[in-house]
């Protein structure tokens, strides 16, 4: 069995720049990239939140990088900044990025968002546990 290998994903994204977005498309830039839970939290920040939302745009960015998707990239909306009651933010994949996690072997261990007036950054880690020897020669891999 090999130890587990980690992955590291990190992202800065300019505030002025998701604002802008949000100015110029308003609910259709904001429903193409974020969950509605996203949009309600971000929302109800001051300015409107487009520091909150930039620093979820990083949290995705920096998750795809842990990701490594090669043919295809999976929707905005299936990767999820979920805000828990303590104040920190947890990585939630669905659909078609679920699956991609699965197939590489990796779990989301841990993210950290931060903004501060202009630029808003995010640092995913990942876990990849490599496939075993075992497993590579077992008959569903001959």
């Amino acid at each position: 069995m090999t130890d587990p290998a980690l992955r590291l994903g990190t992202d800065i994204v300019d505030v002025r720049s998701v604002e802008a977005s949000i100015q110029r498309f308003g609910r259709r830039y904001l429903e193409r990239v974020y969950t509605d839970a996203e949009i309600a939290y971000c929302s109800s920040g001051a300015n409107g939140g487009a520091d909150r939302f930039a620093a979820r745009f990083a949290a995705k960015e920096a998750t795809l990088k842990v990701l490594r998707p090669t043919d295809w990239r999976p929707e905005w909306r299936h990767i999820e900044v979920v805000r828990q009651d303590g104040g920190w933010c947890e990585i939630q994949l669905r659909g078609p990025a679920a699956t991609l996690a699965r197939e590489q072997r990796i779990q989301i261990v841990s993210c950290s968002l931060a903004h501060e007036q202009s630029y808003a950054t995010a640092v995913v880690l990942g876990s990849y546990r490599a496939p075993t020897t075992d497993s590579l020669s077992s008959p569903d891999h001959a």
